[in-house]
């Protein structure tokens, strides 16, 4: 699964791409959400931009479960739903912006870049210098924190296919050792199957097995080097 520095990596790959012709919404993003070319002033594609970039790393398990969506409303309540939502931002985080002051929440969307001195970068799609929200093309942006409404972290650690993520427990070589000594041990107790009777009785009988101290033939065991050595003298001594 992507991680945060490859979404923004080949996010920035498509800075300067814009919708053609202008305010058609006619860019490369909508053509891959909408399955082709479009014209219509409504699809807004700030949020198929996001869509696009994770799809195309391997990552749409970390936009929407897998799933599609071209409204930032929508993309923003179902993170904040899973307990997703952040107010201490880093790079990869997913924001929204409020530029209006109408206290429309998610006026717009970006890929966090950088975050400095009460500024921050985002990567967005259908922005521009004359329309924040709206401006037609892939760009860096650098804005005051005061325009970000909220935003949430995709879970980039591990998730697994259902966008969560998996607990991980970490064994030491000891605690590795005594489980393998505990399965070996278990092994060499298990008794043999009958379909090999016949041959056992012959190494036995002739000494080629002939048991560990104990008496033990351990068929069950996983068989060392010296165990294979002293088989074969054994079978010279015949």
């Amino acid at each position: 699964m992507a991680a945060a520095n490859e979404i923004l990596k080949l996010a920035a790959s498509y800075i300067g791409v814009t919708e053609q012709p202008p305010y058609s919404n006619n860019v490369i993003f909508n053509t891959h959400y909408y399955g082709g070319p479009v014209n219509n002033k409504n699809l807004h594609w700030c949020v198929a931009f996001v869509w696009d970039i994770f799809r195309m790393a391997g990552a749409s398990d970390l936009f929407y479960g897998g799933g599609k969506t071209a409204s930032c409303g929508t993309l923003w309540n179902y993170h904040k739903s899973r307990g997703q939502s952040v107010t201490e931002f880093q790079p990869g985080d997913i924001v929204f912006f409020d530029f209006s002051g109408k206290k429309v929440k998610t006026e717009h969307v970006g890929i966090v870049e950088t975050v400095e001195g009460g500024y921050i970068t985002t990567i967005d799609g259908n922005t521009g210098t004359g329309n924040e929200a709206n401006g037609g093309a892939v760009m860096r942006r650098k804005r005051a924190l005061k325009y970000v409404s909220g935003g949430y972290r995709p879970r980039y650690d591990a998730p697994n296919q259902a966008g969560k993520q998996e607990d991980r427990e970490t064994m030491t070589q000891e605690q590795f050792n005594k489980m393998m000594e505990v399965y070996l041990t278990t092994q060499a107790k298990k008794d043999p199957d009958a379909w090999s009777a016949p041959a056992r009785t012959w190494a036995e009988g002739e000494g080629i097995v002939s048991g560990d101290p104990s008496g033990g033939k351990r068929y069950k065991a996983l068989t060392t080097k010296e165990e294979v050595v002293q088989m074969l003298y054994n079978l010279t001594q015949r």
